[in-house]
């Protein structure tokens, strides 16, 4: 039991070091393609649903004291308070997606896919919906249509490349045996 506590008290950290990372991987659009999804959903895949929480909310807390870990090399509460935070604070929302998953359907056949995928989901809402609030407190009128367009459509795809990839690649990290 001590092995395993001292085994999470090294890899959590390390894992919301990995998002940070993935998040540097940046190609600018209105919302910046990132590979951070990929690290979020690697993480949660691999850790499990409340190490990787736990994983995700240190990182977004590493963003929070100005460290430059999210996209592009930046950090502060003004990234999170802006029109791109509601995704940041989405990436919760897959981990706490996954926990409910983990526990209440540990039966579902593709049940990591699944999870991450209705977790992204909620994730989406939960970028348009702090983009909407921004765009409507600057005076600005946006149609909801229009920001799933710009805000969710563009990335779709890609996200869910990396969602494949990140089950993909935990699947063969389970293969190897780490003694």
């Amino acid at each position: 039991m001590k092995e395993t506590k001292t085994r999470y008290l090294v890899l959590i950290p390390l894992f919301s070091i990995i998002i940070s990372v993935c998040a540097w991987i940046c190609f600018p659009y209105v919302v910046p393609f990132t590979m951070q999804t990929f690290g979020v959903f690697f993480t949660l895949a691999y850790l499990g649903g409340n190490a990787g929480t736990v994983s995700v909310l240190i990182y977004i807390i590493l963003g929070v004291f100005g460290l430059p870990v999210f996209s592009g090399g930046t950090g502060g509460l003004g990234i999170l308070l802006g029109a791109n935070g509601g995704f940041i604070f989405g990436m919760l929302f897959i981990g706490f997606v996954y926990m409910l998953f983990e526990r209440f359907a540990e039966k579902l056949k593709n049940r990591e896919t699944i999870s991450l995928l209705v977790g992204l989901l909620c994730c989406y809402l939960c970028g348009v919906f702090q983009f909407y609030i921004f765009w409507a407190a600057k005076g600005e009128s946006v149609k909801l249509f229009q920001l799933f367009a710009i805000c969710v459509l563009p990335y779709l795809v890609p996200d869910l490349i990396k969602l494949y990839l990140a089950v993909f690649f935990k699947k063969r990290l389970d293969r190897i045996k780490f003694d």
